[in-house]
């Protein structure tokens, strides 16, 4: 694994020794670290995938840019075709909806908040989720949705 030292002359049955000179070994042994390497690899290509947010919606497709990401983590709330209300991956009952806001919102430095929704629900419904997103203390809402869908032109036509 590491160099040594590889003695140069001192031939087997000569009575006359002669002085052997040292020379560095130059040959690294490179086996260990592509083993490490590979199992790194591994455990990323199968951790990659769970460190995204898992609830399934289907998201309304639109033409809006990207918003710019930010150090903390954003936090999700997502309203499945269900009508489940889900915060990062956890269910919450909408009438516990606005005090668990209220309680993430004093722990958390940023007020943005990103509400995911199945695009299959009313907008009454959505409307009145973005209220109680704004009474738990989140008034930087971002709506997520998927990039490269219609966009309208100036007749309000698509």
């Amino acid at each position: 694994m590491g160099a040594g030292v590889i003695k140069k002359g001192g031939g087997g049955g000569h009575r006359r020794r002669r002085r052997g000179t040292a020379a560095a070994m130059s040959e690294i042994n490179v086996t260990p670290f592509v083993d490490v390497m590979l199992v790194l690899l591994i455990i990323f290509m199968v951790a990659a995938p769970m460190l995204t947010v898992g609830v399934p919606v289907e998201l309304p497709k639109t033409a809006a840019n990207a918003l710019p990401t930010e150090q903390e983590e954003p936090l999700t709330v997502t309203l499945t075709a269900d009508g489940l209300v889900m915060v990062m991956t956890t269910e919450v009952a909408p009438d516990e909806l606005i005090p668990k806001l209220k309680a993430i919102a004093a722990e958390r430095t940023s007020d943005k908040i990103f509400l995911r929704a199945d695009g299959s629900l009313p907008y009454e419904r959505v409307a009145q989720v973005m209220g109680a997103l704004n009474a738990g203390g989140f008034t930087n809402l971002g709506l997520v949705t998927d990039a490269q869908g219609p966009s309208f032109g100036a007749d309000g036509q698509d």
